[in-house]
């Protein structure tokens, strides 16, 4: 699991400890701190924290919402 630094960096720029933030998203503070460290999350609780941030999805969770565009891997593994 890669750690969302997006996602802490703006966590700690609004002065926000884990327990607070989790507070404010309603949300079990381990909950926060296992998101933070890479693990799942829903759908609905990742976009609470993106409106929460005002940010986008990709930013904060680019493990999950960014594509992969390796073209010269697709033609490997699905030759013409």
């Amino acid at each position: 699991m890669a750690k969302r630094s997006n996602l802490v960096n703006e966590r700690k720029e609004m002065h926000l400890t884990q327990d607070q933030l989790s507070t404010k998203l309603d949300i079990a503070t381990v909950t926060l701190r296992k998101i933070e460290n890479g693990s799942g999350l829903s759908n609905e609780l990742a976009v609470k924290m993106a409106n929460f941030f005002k940010k986008p999805l990709e930013y904060l969770f680019p493990d999950i919402f960014l594509l992969d565009f390796d073209t010269k891997g697709s033609k490997r593994n699905n030759p013409a």
